[in-house]
């Protein structure tokens, strides 16, 4: 099973770190690549948020669950 463990707190870190490039998109902080759909467009910033708790929930139940 720490395979598992190793395997969902990765995909969890993945996420969360996704999440966070939304959100420095949607603010237009994280401006690149230049051409992005995504730069100063309030809805990534929700986006990136919800996907940042996901990914949080997914490294905590990885560690709290699977043994």
């Amino acid at each position: 099973m720490a395979i598992v463990k190793i395997a969902l707190t990765i995909i969890g870190a993945l996420a969360a770190l996704m999440g966070l490039v939304w959100i420095g998109q949607g603010t237009g902080l994280f401006p690149y690549p230049a051409s992005s759909f995504m730069i100063n467009q309030s809805p990534w910033i929700l986006r990136g948020a919800i996907l940042m708790i996901v990914g949080l929930a997914v490294i905590w139940g990885a560690r709290r669950f699977v043994k």
